[in-house]
């Protein structure tokens, strides 16, 4: 079963990387005019990590997996916003952008430990 590796850490490091996506999409979004709430951008969060869950579970860890699941989160990206292909796209890499600085810097923002 997929829940067999599931310890408090693993639900901590979702849930924080889960807080992190809804504050870049709300600042992202709003920086290029979509004018939505701060819920919004945290169901938009929540859509792209099942949409995530649902592409690695049916093609594995993979290219194929994360173009589709890439595809499928522009596409709920664009309904949930209701703006075009080209500025879901533009939200999109701005967004991949920032978390994976965020999540390279994270992890050593403490320092040692």
């Amino acid at each position: 079963m997929a829940f067999e590796n599931l310890d408090a850490n693993s639900i901590i490091i979702f849930l924080v990387g889960l807080l992190i996506s809804t504050a870049v999409i709300y600042i992202v979004t709003l920086v290029l005019g979509q004018r939505r709430s701060l819920k919004l951008a945290f169901f938009t969060a929540i859509i792209g990590s099942i949409v995530y869950g649902i592409s690695y579970a049916m093609f594995g860890n993979g290219f194929l997996s994360a173009v589709l699941g890439g595809i499928a989160w522009l596409l709920a990206l664009k309904t949930i916003y209701r703006m075009g292909w080209l500025k879901a796209l533009i939200v999109a890499v701005i967004v991949w952008i920032i978390t994976t600085a965020i999540g390279t810097l994270l992890p050593t923002a403490i320092g040692p430990l």
